[in-house]
């Protein structure tokens, strides 16, 4: 079975999604890739692990490191997925650049070289945003690029996590605003 349920967020209302392995999905509504990999045989279900994710999400914006442990389930290719279990390792207010997600997944592949853009359109399709948090990853200039949920929500969930941002930036133009 497959379930879907709302959380009213301070930066816009979540959808939030699961089967009976796990969390499958937490959108901000409207984003870009809105509920893409969603299960069309959704229900609409308060089920336990709901409950649990909105109390993980209300510690996290209340300014805490929510230390509870959801389960998640990650449905994408085994690449995406790669990238995922990096995306999980970057520590609560700190941020990671697509090179050195790059360099670490080509290690773990056992290939030469993986390309950053690669990893970009990886960490622009997590469908669990804020816990698996590509929020954290920035271009290897400090270039605040590639949000699905908005830069404006980028900034605002690095600035929460106090996220030394002296060294961060919105890019004046390009393809990730």
């Amino acid at each position: 079975m497959h379930y879907t349920s709302q959380y009213p967020s301070p930066l816009g209302e979540l959808l939030l999604a699961a089967d009976d392995a796990g969390l499958t999905g937490v959108w901000f509504v409207g984003q870009k890739y809105f509920a893409r990999s969603l299960a069309p045989d959704s229900v609409a279900r308060e089920i336990p692990l709901f409950a649990q994710v909105k109390q993980w999400l209300a510690l996290y914006f209340a300014g805490q490191e929510p230390e509870l442990e959801i389960p998640i389930h990650m449905v994408g290719t085994a690449f995406q997925k790669a990238v995922w279990r990096i995306l999980r390792t970057i520590p609560y207010g700190q941020t990671m650049t697509y090179g050195a997600i790059a360099r670490q997944v080509a290690e773990e592949l056992g290939i030469r070289r993986m390309s950053p853009q690669a990893v970009g359109g990886a960490v622009g399709h997590n469908p669990i945003s804020i816990l698996i948090p590509c929020h954290r990853v920035v271009g290897t200039n400090g270039s605040l690029t590639g949000y699905a949920g908005g830069l404006d929500r980028k900034v605002k969930l690095l600035t929460l996590e106090k996220a030394e941002m002296g060294s961060l930036f919105l890019p004046k133009r390009g393809t990730a605003l």
